[in-house]
């Protein structure tokens, strides 16, 4: 995965056109918090004003450089969500793809939702425990379409980046998410996802 180019897909990237389409709509300024290897980012560039990617992890950060290059509007940044210092910049969008679960969630939504311009969105493609047999369940009915899925697109699973296990349920995200981001939608999705959005008044 070290080339500039390099296209992949995996449980992450399945949902980069769900994320685009966000973007598209405002043609804005962006956070992409973990930005990994920047694939995201790379995407995100041609629908958006400017893009701001920002990991904590060097090696993550030198790929996202290596492949980003000299791409218009985009800066790649090496820091934690909690120390990152965006000035007077605010973002329309500001994304988290697998990313969420790496930090405390309610300290993150509070601090993301303080960086959003009015009108503003928070979308995050995030993973959670199994911890109520509603969970598991789910997680059995996804897995037939999980392996096809995984088959057809020739999934890379192991990019070389940080990963970390999910420490909330579905359930815990959704109470935390109410008490932030009041209107909050989240939905169960493929490949052990939910998806969050909040767009703010």
């Amino acid at each position: 995965m070290g080339a500039s180019d390099d296209q992949y897909w995996n449980h992450n990237t399945a949902y980069h056109p769900w994320l685009l389409g966000i973007a598209a709509q405002r043609a804005g300024d962006v956070l992409d918090v973990g930005c990994g290897d920047g694939l995201l980012a790379q995407r995100l560039a041609p629908v958006s004003r400017t893009v701001t990617a920002i990991d904590p992890d060097p090696s993550s950060v030198q790929r996202a450089d290596e492949r980003l290059g000299a791409l218009p509007g985009v800066q790649v940044r090496q820091s934690t969500f909690v120390a990152f210092d965006p000035g007077s910049q605010r973002f329309d969008l500001i994304t988290f793809v697998a990313s969420l679960h790496h930090m405390d969630t309610r300290a993150a939504l509070v601090r993301a939702r303080g960086m959003l311009n009015p009108g503003g969105t928070i979308a995050v493609v995030g993973l959670s425990a199994n911890k109520t047999v509603r969970d598991w369940i789910w997680s059995a009915i996804c897995l037939p379409a999980v392996r096809v899925g995984s088959w057809r697109n020739s999934e890379v699973p192991d990019i070389g980046v940080a990963v970390a296990d999910p420490r909330e349920s579905l359930d815990e995200i959704r109470r935390v998410a109410g008490d932030v981001l009041p209107g909050a939608v989240i939905r169960r999705a493929l490949y052990y996802r939910y998806l969050l959005t909040c767009t703010l008044g």
